[in-house]
């Protein structure tokens, strides 16, 4: 009972880390105006993205606290799978295997974005730097973040049938989980409908939006059902 009330403790933790750290990440995210590309108020940079000095380390802060946000997020995954029964950890399996690949996408890709960009600028080696910078709508920064957060939603999906929906609290956790990929797959066609393969970062831009509004809400309502959960027996 002890081992089992520690995992409780732990998962409820770690539900609350994810929503503390998705909320401050977002909130970060939004103070870094687009300085390029369909949002760009004005002023607004062009191939090769020469200003880009310009606008950092502003434009840099989020992507340190995403780096920790996205640890948060293996650490809330592996415990759920951990708390699942055995005839339900199968789904809870593709969830982290899933939740792997979007994880070691994004880490990769924001790591090299703070860790490479910059300094390459500074040193005048800017030789691709413009395929590189998250300002390019169409370079890799964008296009692997497109790749990760679509991931990330159907590692969210895998975790819907873990919640039986016995009761309000549980139907309302499964929806949470279901519903991004669904977003994220109609904002796909959307954008790809009307916008061709020159998305820019319209949808990369939506799909974040919609994983991590997701994740502060389903923190909230899984660490509600830890706590409920705390002397009976869970998922």
């Amino acid at each position: 009972m002890d081992s089992k009330n520690s995992s409780l403790k732990f998962g409820f933790y770690s539900s609350i880390a994810l929503t503390i750290l998705t909320s401050l990440t977002f909130g970060f995210a939004m103070i870094a105006i687009p300085s390029s590309g369909p949002y760009c108020p004005e002023n607004c940079m062009e191939y090769p993205y020469c200003d880009l000095l310009n606008y950092y380390p502003r434009d840099y802060y989020w992507m340190y606290l995403v780096i920790f946000q996205i640890f948060s997020f293996i650490i809330f995954v592996v415990t759920l799978h951990n708390n699942v029964s055995i005839e339900k950890k199968i789904f809870s399996s593709m969830s982290v295997a899933f939740a792997l690949i979007s994880s070691t996408v994004l880490l990769a890709d924001y790591f090299i974005q703070i860790a490479v960009v910059p300094i390459s600028m500074m040193k005048g080696e800017t030789e691709g730097i413009a395929l590189l910078t998250q300002y390019n709508g169409h370079g890799i920064f964008i296009a692997l973040e497109e790749l990760g957060y679509f991931t990330m939603s159907i590692a969210l999906f895998f975790l819907a049938p873990v919640f039986s929906s016995t009761n309000s609290l549980n139907k309302s956790i499964r929806w949470i989980l279901i519903l991004p990929l669904i977003l994220n797959t109609i904002s796909f066609v959307l954008y790809s409908t009307k916008f061709g393969i020159d998305r820019h970062y319209r949808f990369e831009v939506a799909s974040i939006s919609i994983d991590w509004l997701f994740f502060i809400i389903m923190g909230v309502l899984i660490s509600i059902y830890f706590k409920a959960n705390k002397y009976g027996n869970l998922i």
